[in-house]
């Protein structure tokens, strides 16, 4: 791992849920888009970037300028949209070290014009503040350009793989594995990322501590569209992108995970659509520990 000169008491390892909801859109009482931290040997990870993120770090006590490299899944906006923000906000907070930040082909290019988006900004506090310039302490790698299935980062305690998943239109959407390794012994954590039905990720996921698995409801989805005036188009997406929850429970049974964790809902804001009902959906095909995620729900690890 490189040395950081600044280090940031972050407490025990875990994954936090930041945000678990799918889609972009924002209504009463529902949760916010994807996000997750991860905290590794006092290391602050950050998986997706959907809106919200940096208050959600907040209300999980992480301090937003102890970032220390974000992975992004794919590019629709409910994973991406706060990315630049993150990393100004984390800024000016106070960061004063390198990041690095793993995407998809248009990261860079993403972050770029952000930045060039708030250069008054940051041109103004450069001077009058004596800050570090942000723009060159961002460190992008692009993966998945030519490979389907493929390492991003290999360091002492932390091993990261990709797999790329069905996601259309999107070709570049990836389920991301992290292999962890500590004193104290080592972990694994899966997150699917948004996927259609994908029995290779069982292979992907196999014998993982935890698995974070996006999940769709398909009554939930049916009477969502009855709502929508788009309806056709959206139940067409929804059903050739995302996985029902029966489907959620093969590819944990198929991995072998010692604990299944549910994300990114569609529908997420179905009040009728209880964690019970989420949890017994996905029991049809799982017999293992299920657990319907929540907004800051952290998992020790």
């Amino acid at each position: 791992m490189n040395a950081r000169k600044h280090v940031y008491e972050l407490g025990r390892n875990r994954l936090v849920l930041l945000g678990t909801k799918g889609g972009p859109n924002l209504r009463p009482n529902s949760p916010m888009p994807t996000s997750h931290a991860l905290v590794w040997n006092n290391r602050l990870y950050v998986i997706d970037a959907g809106y919200g993120v940096c208050l959600r770090l907040v209300q999980a006590g992480l301090p937003v300028q102890a970032l220390d490299t974000v992975f992004i899944t794919h590019h629709h906006s409910d994973h991406s949209l706060e990315l630049g923000v993150l990393i100004q906000n984390a800024w000016l907070c106070g960061l004063r070290e390198n990041i690095r930040v793993f995407g998809p082909r248009t990261t860079r290019h993403l972050i770029a014009h952000s930045q060039e988006a708030f250069r008054f900004d940051i041109e103004v506090r450069i001077a009058d503040e004596g800050r570090p310039d942000i723009r060159t302490m961002v460190r992008v790698e692009e993966f998945g350009l030519d490979a389907d299935n493929f390492t991003i980062l290999e360091q002492e305690d932390m091993t990261v793989t990709a797999l790329r998943n069905h996601h259309p239109p999107v070709t570049d959407s990836f389920a991301l594995r992290f292999d962890l390794r500590s004193a104290a012994g080592a972990k694994s954590i899966v997150l699917s990322g948004d996927t259609a039905y994908l029995p290779a990720l069982a292979d992907f996921a196999q014998g993982a501590d935890l698995l974070v698995h996006e999940v769709m409801y398909g009554p939930g989805v049916d009477a969502l569209v009855q709502r929508n005036p788009n309806a056709a188009r959206i139940r067409d997406h929804l059903f050739a992108s995302h996985t029902l929850a029966e489907d959620v429970g093969r590819i944990a049974t198929q991995a072998g995970v010692k604990k299944l964790a549910l994300n990114h809902f569609v529908p997420a804001d179905d009040p009728s659509i209880t964690p019970e009902v989420w949890r017994s959906s996905v029991a049809q095909t799982f017999a293992g520990e299920i657990i319907p995620g929540e907004d800051l729900m952290a998992f020790d690890l």
